[in-house]
């Protein structure tokens, strides 16, 4: 379905959508892995995860938020 004449849904819904549509089956809470952003920082503003061959910077913003970018 074209972008453009997808209907509005909530996150949730349209995230669901996505993994059925590329035949994956989303993780369900008791299958995801959780680490602590203080471990993956170690006291660092920011830090560079390399994935599939490209940089993404995980960094935390001034009011606590995380910012993932590639």
């Amino acid at each position: 379905m074209h972008a453009a004449t997808q209907p509005l849904m909530s996150g949730n819904a349209a995230a669901l959508q996505r993994f059925a549509a590329a035949g994956m089956s989303p993780l369900s809470a008791a299958d995801a892995l959780s680490v602590d952003s203080y471990e993956l920082l170690r006291g660092q503003k920011a830090v560079e995860i390399k994935h599939n061959g490209a940089i993404y910077r995980l960094q935390t913003t001034k009011l606590g938020k995380l910012i993932l970018t590639k």
